[in-house]
Order: structure tokens, then C-alpha cells, then sequence
């Protein structure tokens, strides 16, 4: 017994066949499948939105997370260049000390 997926795949062959003898033009064809592909983006764009929703808390990290990046500062440009910071050094030939 095959499981809802197989199903809804045998329809979508069914339909396809369907419509490949039904077709006169190739513009008819074209059509029926860029309509049949836009009512599958929107079936998985419909169930993705449903299992992302349907997680606990989602909307409370979401809302936390903007708050967040809200209250956030730029950070500070520091001089490299200051008095008492150590110059950056390239890797040498030797390993180092440390």
C-alpha cells in the first residue's frame, strides 16, 4: 500500500500524461506545467510555513533575537597605531617563543 506521498506522485504522473494527449500546441503543454509547478511551490511553501510555525517558542526567540540586534553597539574602531599596543607580526621563518 503506498504511503500519502506515493499517491499524491502517481496523481501528478497521471495528470502529466493526461495533459501530454490532451496537448495540441506545445504552448498549452507549457502552460499546464508552469501552472501545475506553481500549485506545487505554493503546496510546499503552505507546509513548510505550517511545521515552521508550528515550532514551541519560535516567535518569543524570534522576538529576542531582534531585540537584541536592536540594542546591539557598533563596535569600537580601535588604533592600531595607539601608544602601548603591540605592532602586528608577519610569521617569520623560525616558529616563535610562545
Amino acid at each position: 500500500m503506498p504511503g500519502p506521498w506515493g499517491i499524491a506522485l502517481g496523481l501528478w504522473a497521471y495528470a502529466l500524461t493526461r495533459l501530454t494527449l490532451f496537448a495540441d500546441q506545445p504552448a498549452v503543454l507549457l502552460a499546464g506545467a508552469a501552472l501545475g509547478a506553481a500549485v506545487l511551490l505554493a503546496a510546499l511553501l503552505a507546509a513548510r510555513a505550517l511545521v515552521l510555525g508550528a515550532a514551541p517558542g519560535a516567535a518569543r526567540r524570534a522576538a529576542g533575537l531582534r531585540a537584541r540586534a536592536r540594542h546591539r553597539r557598533v563596535p569600537r574602531q580601535v588604533d592600531p597605531d595607539a601608544p602601548g599596543r603591540p605592532r602586528p607580526r608577519a610569521p617569520g621563518v623560525r616558529l616563535s617563543a610562545a
